[in-house]
């Protein structure tokens, strides 16, 4: 967190004001400009997003359809139903995958690509049916699926099934990343992410939401505030209007806003390229060797590498030397299939069954100095 951050949060809790205020205005305007995109809407946590994301994605009531205006009909979100099917990728946070389930949706398992982590498109062409209303992804690690082939995918479900299934793309890793030279959330799909306390932008917890349509904006922000209009014209400010439909607590507060906007600068000069910095040291020190595998770097795309994630043999011999050297490893995130909540979900995934067996995420941070990054090298060229 930088000084300025702690600086100005302290300023504000000695303000008289630190609910939803005019921070969290110029948090959002200045998530605005870095996206190129009018339409974000802050949170008081990703999950929080993935949840309001998937309640809007229920099939409307006229009346709802008719505040909203015609724009949303042209959003092509058809509406889905309790038990409808969401393709999700189970190599995630829970917080991808439980809101699902939160909001009355069947999660259907697709495999991952054992060369990138991220979801396997091949598998999620073969597994698309009539049932299929979405598709949640993550970009692991900060690296960018290949958004591409993902719309080509997308339109041949409507053409075969007459149904576009709605992407939404959990970039909890990727705020920095770009596909293709333009940001990770600017590509036309919903985008959530993530300002948790140990994400590149932090804002102590929080997240937002990138919109494609502004109706969409419009909306999400009246149910992140219980489903209260806080720009009408209320004759009594602190007693609403009618409720069109109810909402959650869902909103950010200027705590957080203060955290964040004032974090922003440093993570884009610093925190981002330092990430990169360190990964590209290790795209190059850790190649040809033996029992190590990197994963895909496409020219085409830059992760902002939240993490860093490499496949080995033996993984819990070298977890063990890891260990005796000091260093921190992990997997990061358990297979979310395995949970008894989602046993009636389980289906073989054979890449991910090998994947977990052999991936492992190294040190890759800011605070991972050029001497850090070379010992951490020397421990790995010396065998497990």
């Amino acid at each position: 967190m930088s000084e300025e951050s702690a600086k100005k949060t302290y300023e504000l809790l000695l303000s008289g004001y630190i609910g939803q205020g005019d921070v969290v205005e110029k948090f959002e305007s200045t998530l605005k400009k870095h996206f190129s995109n009018k339409n974000v809407v802050t949170t008081n946590s990703a999950t929080s997003a993935e949840h309001l994301v998937l309640h809007m994605l229920k099939k409307p009531s006229d009346n709802i359809k008719s505040y909203y205006g015609v724009a949303f009909a042209e959003s092509h979100w058809d509406g889905m139903s309790l038990g409808d099917e969401i393709l999700t990728t189970p190599l995630t946070c829970t917080a991808t995958n439980w809101p699902i389930l939160a909001n009355g949706f069947n999660i259907k398992w697709v495999d991952v690509d054992p060369n990138t982590c991220n979801m396997d498109l091949d598998d999620l062409e073969r597994k698309i049916t009539h049932k299929t209303k979405a598709i949640m992804l993550v970009h692991w690690g900060g690296y960018p699926i290949d958004l591409d082939r993902l719309n080509e995918i997308q339109t041949k479900a409507k053409t075969l099934y007459g149904i576009k299934p709605v992407i939404i793309e959990d970039c909890a890793h990727a705020f920095g990343s770009t596909y293709k030279g333009t940001k990770i959330g600017s590509h036309g799909n919903v985008c959530t992410f993530s300002f948790q306390a140990i994400k590149h932008l932090t804002s102590g917890d929080g997240g937002c939401i990138v919109f494609p349509y502004e109706n969409q904006a419009k909306r999400a922000k009246i149910l992140r505030w219980y489903g209260i209009d806080r720009n009408s014209n209320r004759k009594d400010f602190r007693c609403e209007d009618d409720i069109l439909e109810y909402g959650f607590k869902f909103h950010m507060n200027d705590i957080n806003a203060t955290i964040g906007l004032n974090n922003y600068q440093s993570v884009i000069d610093n925190i981002i390229p330092k990430h990169i910095s360190n990964a590209t040291f290790y795209n190059e020190e850790l190649k040809n060797i033996p029992g190590l595998t990197l994963l895909e770097n496409k020219s085409d795309r830059q992760s902002s590498y939240w993490i860093y994630t490499i496949k080995v043999e033996r993984q819990q011999d070298f977890m063990n030397k890891m260990k005796e050297c000091g260093i921190m490893v992990s997997r990061v995130h358990e297979r979310n299939d395995i949970h008894s909540c989602v046993k009636k979900y389980r289906i073989d995934l054979p890449n991910l069954n090998s994947l977990v067996k052999e991936m492992i995420c190294i040190p890759v941070g800011w605070w991972v100095t050029p001497e850090d990054r070379q010992y951490i090298v020397d421990c790995i060229r010396g065998g497990w």
